[in-house]
This record gives structure tokens, C-alpha cells and sequence, in this order.
């Protein structure tokens, strides 16, 4: 059952799915050049409704920034790091973190200023000024789509861009993969007239996601 919206002293707010007192995972947002008030990602509620049901031991808490966009970046890192300290004093045994698109920077942050062990980033943002040291100790599981940016128009990341930052964050020793979801495009969902409605391969951004937390779960 997911709760009711609840806030955050930021400003932003969360809703939850599953337990509290075990596993969480802090799920966030993209966002957008232009400052517009915080939603809900069709991306992350898509698969927090999926993964929730196949991973029922680990609860999902998934953040509403209090104000979307990627020129609000440290707005937005406040919003996570806020959520990721309710997950830990409502009971949670340990963290991992979800991020979609500017979502992957805020989730890549969140883990080098918390105890965070795993982060599964979505066609993640990595700007060259996050201190991506601060992520040894923590896994980094980056799944982007070949098709992300191939349509002009399109507000979108090229996977080399996710790619050229698991590089650095090798460099630096930290455990990162890189996988490209072959015919995938910037997202796993959208949400038109109010219903949730899956871009195309979300089931398999569903099963590497999946596989990815699920790696968290089973504590290895």
C-alpha cells in the first residue's frame, strides 16, 4: 500500500510503498532547465509499483522535490538527503538509492554524504562537479538506452555522457557498471491524460533494475 503524502522539512515530500524497518530505497525524480513545482515521475512510480511487488521484503520510498529542475540541483540534493534521513529514523536497516535522469545525480550525491550501499541510476545526469570519490564503499549500477538523444527536440541524455562518468568514478575506485538497453529512449514511462503508459523496452529498465536491487536485498 502506498502512503499518504507526507513532507519533508525541506520543503519536498515522499510517499511510501512496503516496509520501513528493513531495506528502503530512496527513488528520485528528473527534471528540467525551467524551475516548475516538484510531481511525481511516471518513470519511478511505473517501476516502484513493479518492483515493490517482486522485492515485497524492501520498502521504496520514492521523493517530490520541492522544486524540479537541474538549475535547483543543490534544492533538489537537500530534497534527497532529507528523505534518505526519514527513511533512517522511521526504521530502515540500510539505504540504497533509484535516480532518473537529473534523478542519478541527486541519487549519486545522496550516497557520498549518507550510508548508502547500492545506487541504480536511470540515463543518469553525472555533472563533472559531484564528488564522485565520496562513492567508494558503494555500487553503482548505470542502465541508460541506446536510443536516449537520438531524436532532435527530444530533452534527453546520449549514453556516452552516463558512460564517460562510470569512467571517472573507475578511476577513482569505485565499483560501476554501464549497461545500454538496447532501443530504449530517455524514460520508462509517461503519464498523458493521468495514466501511466510504458516507453518502449520498460521491461527490460524493469529487469536490470530489478537485478540491480535485488543484488542490495539479498545483502551481497
Amino acid at each position: 500500500m502506498v502512503s499518504l503524502d507526507q513532507p519533508l522539512p525541506t520543503g519536498g515530500a515522499v510517499r511510501h510503498t512496503g516496509p520501513r524497518d528493513g531495506d528502503v530505497v530512496v527513488a528520485l525524480n528528473g527534471g528540467r532547465a525551467r524551475p516548475v513545482p516538484g510531481d511525481w515521475s511516471p518513470s519511478i512510480e511505473w517501476l516502484v509499483r513493479r518492483l515493490s511487488a517482486r522485492l515485497p521484503e524492501v520498502g521504496f520510498t520514492e521523493v517530490r522535490y520541492r522544486v524540479k529542475s537541474w538549475r535547483r540541483l543543490d534544492d533538489c540534493i537537500e530534497d534527497g538527503l532529507a528523505a534518505v534521513d526519514a527513511a533512517l529514523e522511521a526504521g530502515a536497516r540500510r539505504v540504497a538509492m533509484l535516480g532518473f535522469s537529473m534523478g542519478g545525480a541527486v541519487s549519486l550525491a545522496c550516497a557520498g554524504q549518507r550510508p548508502v550501499r547500492d545506487v541504480v541510476a536511470l540515463a543518469p545526469w553525472i555533472p563533472r562537479e559531484l564528488d564522485l570519490a565520496a562513492l567508494r564503499g558503494s555500487r553503482v549500477t548505470v542502465l541508460h538506452g541506446s536510443l536516449d538523444a537520438a531524436f532532435p527536440g527530444v530533452p534527453a541524455l546520449r549514453p556516452g555522457h552516463s558512460l564517460e562518468g562510470v569512467q571517472r568514478m573507475r578511476a577513482l575506485g569505485v565499483e560501476a557498471t554501464h549497461t545500454v538497453i538496447t532501443g530504449g529512449v530517455h524514460g520508462v514511462a509517461l503519464r498523458p491524460l493521468g495514466i501511466l503508459a510504458p516507453l518502449p523496452r520498460a521491461g527490460e529498465w524493469l529487469r536490470l533494475a530489478h537485478a540491480g536491487l535485488a543484488r542490495f536485498a539479498d545483502g551481497g
